[in-house]
């Protein structure tokens, strides 16, 4: 069977695994190469291969193996490739010193046929240093202080377009065909902030608007045809304290024009969210511990349940008719794999130490990993199919891998694979498994003790939790809804206050309440997201909302 190449990288150096028996390293690469190289990278479509080896970086025809370039940047620490891979992008920290106190550009721009320098910039911020690149290429963007420049047919002399004056804090220009769109994130300091659509190049017309607050920074996911985006907004701290994991939330926008947040049914944090390659579907991974996995449609309803687990991550393979949902960091190590087609779950398994997993350009194989520095032992790579068998392992010893990489392959090079429950042939892992058995303490041996897990299903976890723990649940459960009734009082109190001229209160007055309309506004919002997402508000939450013009206007005068 047939398996795409892997390249490795660890402290003995870089080597290619090919996809012939046995599945080892073949010698490809200079033999000087240095064991400290920091990073490595195959272009988009797999016919180049580059990485950064102490102050050079090198690029390679994957076709040979020959070197097409080694140019000198002593202080390289990334790399990244346009869309197509006609470029290649070396990044390098932003440094001054006292003979260049303004410092040099730091992000240069390189043709990956021949390795010549296009453009050098400058970022002085780590953030968004990677320029953006259209599908075809034609359109190339960068951000640059709160703004984005646009560039066009590779002129990097000459800016075309630019969105500025809105002080972005994340943009994400959409992959597929034409027309291009352009997702930004504004930030606000006091009411809610925004991510905004536009259609390039018009900027003056805003496509779609979604409102929210809580929100100091954005992760942006397009599915594959460029039509429609999740925003999944956070904060670092949860003001209620009901998650040590900040607060977040998840919202979708279309070219379209259509916007809505996703309603989840369990609380605690948001993990994951990930578009299916057919761009109609996304699945989300929620919830305190166990946690549950939900399929959505593009109207954010829910389409399919995947139970509960210690999952915190979500993988499609290429071709997205096989679903991975897999948990890592301080949860137990298991995985499930699920035909999404024929709704059925193919294999559950376990993956325990796994720190990186990576689905193959063929859709039918995945690797996992233990990599340094997130564990300094027992690193190592394992080659897995789909129905649950374990094709090959690579042990790394005493020596530590930092890396592992497929090559990637042109569209068209694999077929959707045919879904089989039984698992194929495979082999014996080497690596030692942890025992299952539970500890006992000595006082309870010999007895019918049955300690509680974390991991088991809800319902067992509610039954097993202390009468201490219930107690308290209880009593913030009541605290809460008192504050929502609290909440509904004083909207209805302001209602006739909020559209009357206010005489000017005296300052800690005034600051108050500031305060409370923000919170009363912020409340309005909550209740015109659930009715943006199809959900039918009652008469008391639709009298709430006519109060929000007066309420702003109120506001507006205070903060004179």
């Amino acid at each position: 069977m047939a398996i795409p190449n892997i390249a490795v990288r660890g402290s003995t150096g870089l080597a290619l695994h090919q996809s012939q028996s046995p599945y080892d390293p073949v010698s490809k690469f200079p033999s000087d190469v240095s064991p400290t190289f920091k990073f490595m990278l195959f272009g988009p479509n797999g016919k180049h291969f580059a990485w950064i080896n102490n102050s050079k970086v090198v690029i390679v025809k994957t076709s040979d193996w020959k070197t097409i370039a080694e140019l000198d940047y002593p202080k390289a620490a990334q790399l990244a490739y346009s869309s197509k891979g006609t470029y290649l992008v070396v990044y390098e920290p932003f440094m001054t010193t006292p003979s260049n106190p303004k410092g040099s550009p730091n992000v240069h721009i390189l043709k990956t046929a021949d390795g010549q320098l296009v453009k050098s910039l400058e970022y002085r911020d780590y953030k968004l240093w990677t320029p953006q690149w259209s599908s075809d290429e034609k359109i190339c963007a960068r951000f640059l202080n709160g703004d984005v420049l646009f560039y066009e047919n590779s002129n990097f002399d000459n800016i075309i377009h630019r969105i500025k004056g809105l002080k972005l804090n994340n943009y994400s220009i959409s992959p597929g065909n034409q027309p291009l769109n352009i997702l930004c994130f504004i930030p606000a300091k006091t009411g809610p902030s925004n991510g905004r659509l536009f259609q390039y190049p018009d900027f003056s017309t805003i496509v779609a608007n979604k409102s929210f607050f809580q929100a100091d920074r954005v992760e942006i996911f397009w599915n594959l045809k460029g039509t429609a985006s999740l925003m999944l907004t956070s904060t670092d701290v949860d003001k209620t304290g009901a998650s040590y994991y900040g607060k977040q939330g998840l919202h979708l926008i279309t070219s379209k024009g259509d916007t809505s947040q996703v309603i989840v049914n369990k609380e605690g944090p948001l993990y994951n969210a990930a578009w299916s390659p057919s761009s109609n579907e996304f699945c989300v991974i929620y919830g305190f511990m166990p946690s549950k996995a939900t399929l959505y449609n593009l109207k954010c309803d829910a389409v399919m349940e995947f139970g509960t687990g210690t999952f915190n991550a979500v993988y499609y393979n290429p071709f997205g008719n096989i679903l991975l949902l897999a948990g890592f960091g301080n949860v137990q190590g298991n995985a499930e794999l699920w035909d999404i087609n024929g709704k059925k779950k193919i294999k559950k398994m376990e993956i325990p130490d796994t720190t990186f997993l990576q689905w193959s350009p063929d859709g039918q194989h995945f690797v996992t990993a233990t990599t340094a520095p997130r564990l300094k032992v027992s690193n190592g790579y394992k080659i897995w199919h789909y129905s649950g068998a374990l094709l090959h392992e690579k042990p790394w010893g005493k020596d530590e891998l930092y890396q592992v990489v497929w090559q990637n392959y042109p569209q068209g090079t694999f077929k959707t694979p045919n879904i089989v429950y039984k698992a194929v042939e495979g082999i014996a892992s080497s690596q030692p498994i942890a025992s299952k058995q539970v500890y006992r303490p000595p006082h309870a041996r010999n007895t019918d003790f049955k300690p509680t897990s974390l991991h088991e299903d809800s319902s067992l976890e509610t039954k097993n939790q202390s009468k201490a723990y219930l107690k308290m649940k209880k009593k913030r459960e009541a605290k809460r809804q008192a504050k929502q009734s609290q909440d509904v009082d004083d909207l209805s109190n302001n209602k006739q206050s909020a559209v009357k001229t206010i005489e000017e209160p005296k300052d800690n007055e005034k600051l108050l309440r500031i305060k409370k309309i923000q919170s009363d506004l912020k409340s309005i919002n909550r209740f015109k997201t659930l009715q943006s997402s199809g959900k039918e508000l009652d008469n008391n939450q639709m009298a709430r909302l006519k109060l929000e013009n007066g309420l702003l206007a109120e506001l507006k005068q205070l903060q004179l």
